[in-house]
């Protein structure tokens, strides 16, 4: 995988991709930014969302889940001080569908966290992630109601 970011002028830049995809990168206001684009360790919390998005939602799918809407949170506390890596980060899975199986989605979390997903897996190992879901069952015009939530503890992370 190869990556490069591109100057433009104070802390703007573009990030750009194998895939050939760019993204804008920039700097908060107060750090002589222009607020233009995203701060590289949003990039990095969106990249580890979007990773076990992936992975949990086509686990789900070739598990035959009916799932009408699906979406991944993610909060990340830095910590006060420079460098301010992340020092806990939580992951919600809120998945909506008509008689979701919950066991589906703890096995889909799992395989995404202990097998499939390379950003879960790295950060991981220097930061502990909270995995919770959210299962609402899909009413009718537009309403949902909750059925089921839980956690799930990777097995790295046990005590």
């Amino acid at each position: 995988m190869n990556t490069k970011v591109n100057w433009h002028k104070g802390l703007s830049f573009t990030g750009e991709a194998d895939s050939g995809f760019t993204v804008p990168l920039g700097g908060k206001s107060s750090a002589v930014g222009a607020d233009d684009g995203f701060r590289p360790m949003e990039l990095i919390a969106t990249g580890l969302a979007g990773c076990t998005a992936m992975d949990t939602i086509s686990i789900l799918q070739k598990k035959r889940q009916d799932i009408t809407e699906f979406e991944v949170n993610l909060s990340a506390e830095q910590a006060e001080s420079h460098p301010r890596v992340f020092t806990h980060i939580q992951i919600d899975y809120m998945i909506t569908g008509h008689a979701v199986d919950e066991d589906a989605v703890l096995r889909a979390i799992q395989l995404s966290a202990e097998r499939y997903c390379p950003a879960q897996g790295m950060l991981s190992q220097v930061v502990p992630i909270e995995l919770n879901y959210h299962i609402f069952e899909a009413g009718e015009n537009g309403e949902s109601r909750l059925v089921g939530s839980g956690n799930y503890m990777p097995n790295n992370q046990e005590n």
